[in-house]
Formats: C-alpha cells, sequence, structure tokens
C-alpha cells in the first residue's frame, strides 16, 4: 500500500482551466502529480461557447471548493481566469503559456498587437475558429506524441469569436499573486507577447522549452510551479496592492 502524501502547507486546493481547442482532459498528468502530493484537483470543462458562460462554469467550481483555491489557466483559459479570478476564494493565479488581458483587453485584441507564427486557426461560417488538422502538430503541439495529437487534432473544441474577441472588465492579477510559465517554442501565442503578459503583471516567472501546451510536455514542471504558488499564497484570500507600471 502506498502512503498518502502529507497535506501540503499553504493553499491546498487546485482548480485547472483550459484553453481554446481543447478540454480538460489535457490536465490529468498534472492533476495526478498534484493529487500525489496531497492537494485536492478541480477541472473546469467550460464550453467555450461564450467569455461571460466560460467564467460562469470557472466560478461555480471555484464556489464549490471547501476552501481558498489557486487557480490555473492555460492559453485562452487565462483570460477566464484573469476575470473568474477575482472570486474572493482565489488566493493566487498561475498562467500556463496563457492570455493576462487587461482591463478593455481581449486574448484578440493581444494576438492582434503581436502575431503568433501560427496560420492554422481557421473561421466557420456560424461564428467559431478551429486549427486545421493539417497545422495541429507544429502550431499546437509540436512536442506531444504523435498518435496524442492526431487525436487532440480530431477531438479539439471549437471556441466561439465572442469567447475571443469579449474584453476583460476587472484583472484579477492586478489584486492577486501571479505566476506564469513562458513555453518558448509557442505558435499559438508569441512568446514575446507571453514575457510582457507575465512583466506587467509582475508574475513570478519561469520559461520552459515547450510548444503551446507545455501542461501536456512539462506537466512536472508545471506542477511544481502550481505548488509553489499554493505554497506562496496566502490561505486567507486578500486583495494584493500591486505599484502601477
Amino acid at each position: 500500500m502506498t502512503a498518502a502524501a502529507a497535506p501540503p502547507a499553504g493553499i491546498k486546493h487546485v482548480v485547472l482551466v483550459h484553453g481554446a481547442f481543447a478540454d480538460g482532459s489535457g490536465w490529468e498528468p498534472v492533476a495526478n502529480i498534484l493529487r500525489k502530493d496531497g492537494y485536492s484537483v478541480a477541472v473546469v470543462q467550460h464550453p467555450e461557447t461564450s467569455f461571460a458562460e466560460d467564467v460562469k462554469f470557472t466560478k461555480a467550481v471555484i464556489d464549490r471548493q471547501p476552501g481558498p483555491v489557486v487557480l490555473v489557466g492555460h492559453s485562452y483559459g487565462g483570460a477566464v481566469i484573469t476575470e473568474a479570478g477575482n472570486d474572493p476564494k482565489v488566493a493566487a493565479l498561475v498562467y500556463i503559456a496563457a492570455f493576462g488581458p487587461d482591463a478593455g483587453e481581449s486574448a484578440a485584441a493581444i494576438e492582434q498587437a503581436l502575431p503568433p507564427a501560427t496560420k492554422g486557426i481557421k473561421a466557420t461560417d456560424d461564428g467559431y475558429f478551429y486549427i486545421d488538422p493539417a497545422a495541429f502538430a507544429a502550431d499546437f503541439a509540436a512536442d506531444v506524441p504523435s498518435p496524442q495529437v492526431d487525436f487532440m487534432a480530431e477531438s479539439q473544441v471549437l471556441i466561439s469569436k465572442d469567447s475571443f474577441t469579449s474584453p476583460i472588465t476587472s484583472p484579477a492579477w492586478k489584486t492577486k499573486p501571479s505566476w506564469y510559465m513562458v513555453a518558448t517554442q509557442d505558435r499559438s501565442i508569441n512568446p514575446d507577447q507571453e514575457r510582457m503578459m507575465a512583466k506587467r503583471m509582475k508574475a513570478k516567472t519561469i520559461e520552459v522549452n515547450s510548444s503551446h501546451v507545455a501542461y501536456i510536455s512539462h506537466p512536472k514542471e508545471t506542477a511544481k510551479l502550481i505548488e509553489e504558488a499554493a505554497a506562496s499564497a496566502s490561505s486567507n484570500p486578500r486583495p494584493v496592492a500591486k505599484i502601477s507600471e
């Protein structure tokens, strides 16, 4: 029988939020590490049908947790946690190759300012976006094994135009401590944009040599960053003053 992990110090609950073109199943390797280390983990399955719905689904999961949480977002999930992170239960934010918009900014606006390398994102006639399967591996998950990438491309979740273009009203990173993982080989968000967003939110930042899906290809590093945030954040969440640039 394997001994249970000792309860972690600091925050004990983690909520994971997926990004565009994906669902929550990609978080499984990270979730397994966190649970082994004594954390409770909840994975949000937001529908990507509208920004308001995605924030609503995320806040519902946060509110079901028995105590303060570390809220983690990948890619478009970063925009979601930037809004949903204002929930009083959220003690810290962790961005994994993610959007961290400012007030009035959307994920789409950030990409227009400094475009990513990918040219594979296509629009449907009914207001959704998807990644051309022919470009999926190179532009989204270049360091993930081929059979897994093929299935990810086949099962991708389309994201609505509303989700991608809706602006943030109140960025939680302005009042909550933040951590950021930059994916240096990212073709879906420009790595220089990731560095800019991390810098302006004054996040504790690390870099990994990774494609866009750093949480899948680098689960150990991702879990370690989340655990650092959990150990560092206060168990009594309250706004943290941050000096404006």
